[in-house]
């Protein structure tokens, strides 16, 4: 998924097609995610996992190259959504992770997932970036292609058969869908709350690329070196669960929002200092840091609570949760582009801010008493029968 946003611009260059269009390549792909999460992670609950992670495995591989080799623009955008529609296989496998854990321990073993997942998505772009600088930006796809098609076989040896806990079927799955977000106030204060979160971590990732050659002249492999650097920050994932198990969730998302607010402040205030190039660049890999804590101590946080909402509709749960947090991604993505067209960086930085301070009000206005809110009520007993 996360392979473009470093080399938006030379993929932009390909078809002619000027930086605020090639920003939509992300945006399609979340999009294509958001409605992955919808219509694919319900099937955790209703069919056998290892099959369904190896054929949307098989398929991730199918998109990528179908964008290495897309024809025109308008191919390659279509060919972007089909990568975020499949690669949500990541949210069939993710809450396969509570399920193995106790409940004492189920934030940590979230964490040592997000940390996998949150790796993957920072490293890809150092991936992207240094090889495109190599063999062209059609190689990174077509590499990746090879490496999702290895998990077919590799699923198929290692991991055990895993049905689902109950007799469902899809349409029902799908319905539950609304009747989970309609009963239960947690989840869908976490799901506006990791929206609003997402598009403002979005905001900075999908104009990374833009700020560093207009300001700097420097190209995608330092635009996905940042990834390398991000990387640093998605280790606090597995830190955040066991606070999140010690302190509690709303605890860890508070610190987690103060943390992204500050590294806005410091990005934007970076940006119009009057210090050397290497010392602007220092400043921006701080901000990444504190921008990945942040975020991750968030989501993380955010998925402790819903898992813990109703047990057997785990893949359900993250299936709202994950859809909404998406849909954030999508809409901070585009925004970000427009931002950037009209006012560049001082209107992406306003934006990402404005976002987060929504976030903070959202939480403050939330759910107390996360207790209360931790098991199944009468109504959702019914709708699980």
């Amino acid at each position: 998924m996360y392979y473009n946003q470093p080399l938006l611009l030379e993929m932009g260059h390909t078809y002619g097609a000027t930086a605020g269009r090639a920003g939509f390549i992300a945006v399609a792909t979340q999009v294509g995610y958001a409605l992955g999460l919808l219509m694919f992670v319900p099937l955790g609950d209703v069919l056998e996992r290892r099959s369904l992670m190896m054929k949307m495995y098989g398929a991730v591989a199918v998109a990528l190259v179908f964008v290495a080799l897309a024809p025109s623009f308008a191919w390659l955008i279509i060919g972007s959504v089909l990568i975020g529609l499949f690669a949500s296989v990541t949210h069939v496998a993710l809450p396969i992770a509570p399920d193995l854990a106790d409940n004492s321990q189920r934030g940590r073993a979230i964490g040592i997932v997000m940390t996998g997942l949150l790796l993957g998505i920072l490293l890809a772009r150092t991936f992207s970036g240094w090889v495109s600088k190599i063999h062209g930006w059609q190689t990174v796809f077509i590499v990746a292609a090879v490496m999702n098609a290895a998990f077919v076989p590799l699923l198929l040896r290692v991991m055990p058969k895993l049905p689902p806990k109950q007799n469902l079927l899809y349409t029902d799955a799908m319905k539950s869908l609304w009747t989970l977000f309609r009963t239960q106030p947690l989840l869908r204060e976490s799901s506006i709350l990791g929206a609003l979160v997402f598009a403002s971590f979005s905001c900075f990732w999908t104009t990374l690329a833009f700020v560093l050659f207009s300001h700097y002249g420097l190209g995608a492999g330092v635009a996905g070196t940042f990834g390398l650097v991000g990387a640093a920050g998605a280790m606090v994932a597995s830190v955040a669960g066991r606070l999140a198990d010690k302190h509690g969730s709303r605890w860890v998302i508070t610190v987690g929002t103060l943390l992204l607010a500050a590294s806005y402040v410091l990005l934007w205030g970076e940006e119009r200092a009057h210090i050397s190039t290497t010392l602007h660049l220092i400043a921006l890999a701080v901000g990444v840091i504190v921008l990945d804590i942040g975020a991750q101590m968030t989501q993380v946080a955010n998925q402790t609570r819903i898992f813990g909402l109703v047990p057997s509709a785990r893949s359900r749960l993250n299936t709202v949760y994950m859809t909404v947090y998406f849909s954030g991604a999508a809409v901070g993505s585009a925004l970000a582009t427009i931002a950037w067209e009209h006012w560049h960086w001082n209107g992406v930085c306003y934006l990402a801010l404005g976002l987060i301070g929504l976030a903070g009000v959202r939480h403050a206005t939330g759910v107390r008493d996360e207790a209360d809110h931790c098991h199944p009520s009468k109504e959702d007993i019914l709708m699980e029968a």
